[in-house]
């Protein structure tokens, strides 16, 4: 289906972006208390701003460098935002001050926008019914980055507060230097498009893709899909700690089970649900999935019972990849990184706007002055956004179209 070594670079950016905030999240409260001072308590506000940081130069940025590689072609935006990201991570393990972490994290957040350039790069490389098994693929990327983020810069926190970001600076320069020897352009001059500053940004691609036939309610679909399902990496450390008392290690352990679990549904279960049920009735099972899985948790007052259940939870990552499937083909061919920097953004809002919901309901719920002790509210919340997506997408169909 894919040449190998291509697809081989653009699964260890995709990588190398989802373990770049994990692997440093580990030695984040040490190394921000080293360079700024303080206790953990203002760390901790630090480390916020941080992680707000990257994932609004997500929002900003995902459209315009989609925009860049629509214009000038996917193989450079790559190639420049690894190097970039390599020299970041370097200027990060040397930051002495917290306005250096802020300017290595700004930088980052820019870099890490190119999963939406590699996302458009696999739409290229694959024909029409194979798009979604192209997304799946790089989402099953992305679970492992999830997992081994963490893992990897717990154990390389034991030779200091910067050997994390010595380690993903190597891997970003490494990964550079594969995409410079094996990356062929895939922006022809049939499908290059004329750069607009109009479009390069979240509000101007989102109002120009929205007058695509049906396409608004689809992005809409997306969006509340993201909100509902940021519930998980939000409150799941504090709900499993209110409810079952869970240790940081067992937290981590079921992390990395939903991540391996998200994983091989993505890289394994995305094609055979597709070709037995089209791309439409793919993506609303796994949409219901959600929406059960969400209210299992919300109930749920065992925790052995609540980590059995993780792999089937994990089902639900069936329905994403075959809606960025649908959404991909309701594009132009010199589109396609436009649309994957909107979606990229569209998830970064998300990543900003959930926690404050999320967190807030989880406090009105657990607090000691909760009217209704109910920790798993959010949870609730995240299915009524989903039902809300599911009503949305039901709608969506273009006229006279056919199944997909």
């Amino acid at each position: 289906m894919f040449s190998r070594l291509p697809v081989l670079v653009i699964l260890a950016t995709v990588v190398i972006d989802a373990m770049g905030i994990g692997l440093i999240l580990p030695v984040m409260p040490d190394l921000i208390q080293e360079v700024a001072g303080g206790d953990i308590a203002q760390a901790a506000i630090w480390g916020g701003i941080l992680s707000a940081v990257f994932a609004v130069m997500q929002f900003i940025f995902g459209p315009f460098l989609g925009s860049l590689s629509d214009r000038f072609g996917r193989r450079p935006v790559l190639l420049v935002s690894l190097v970039v990201m390599s020299a970041d991570y370097v200027v990060m393990a040397l930051a002495d001050t917290i306005w250096l972490l802020f300017l290595g994290r700004v930088i980052a957040g820019i870099t890490a926008a190119t999963y939406a350039t590699a996302l458009a790069y696999m739409a290229d490389i694959s024909s029409p019914q194979d798009k979604a098994r192209a997304f799946g693929v790089v989402g099953a990327g992305f679970g492992i980055g999830f997992v081994l983020g963490p893992v990897l810069g717990g154990v390389l926190a034991e030779f200091g507060t910067r050997a994390p970001f010595w380690a993903a600076a190597v891997l970003a320069g490494l990964n550079a230097l594969l995409g410079w020897a094996v990356l062929s352009e895939t922006v022809t001059d049939a499908t290059r498009r004329v750069f607009r500053w109009s479009r390069a940004n979240p509000l101007g691609s989102l109002m120009a893709l929205g007058q695509l036939p049906a396409m608004g309610k689809l992005l809409m679909v997306f969006f509340l899909y993201q909100i509902a399902g940021a519930v998980w990496p939000s409150i799941w450390p504090y709900f499993t700690t209110e409810m079952f008392d869970w240790s940081p290690r067992m937290i981590g352990i079921s992390l990395a089970a939903y991540g391996i679990g998200f994983a091989l549904v993505q890289a394994f279960l995305i094609a055979p649900s597709i070709k037995r049920f089209g791309n439409r009735l793919t993506v609303l099972i796994g949409l219901w999935i959600e929406v059960a899985s969400f209210v299992f948790v919300a109930f749920v007052a065992n925790g052995m019972l609540l980590m059995a259940m993780i792999p089937v939870f994990a089902l639900g990552a069936i329905g994403l990849p075959a809606l960025q499937g649908i959404l991909s083909r309701r594009v132009p061919d010199d589109s396609q990184g436009e649309l994957q920097g909107v979606l990229a953004s569209l998830t970064s809002l998300a990543t900003i706007l959930a926690p404050l919901v999320m967190t807030q309901t989880f406090a009105r719920f657990s607090g000691e002055d909760a009217t209704t002790y109910l920790p798993g509210a959010p949870f609730l919340v995240s299915a009524v956004l989903m039902v809300l997506a599911i009503l949305v997408f039901m709608g969506s169909r273009r006229p006279n179209s056919q199944p997909t």
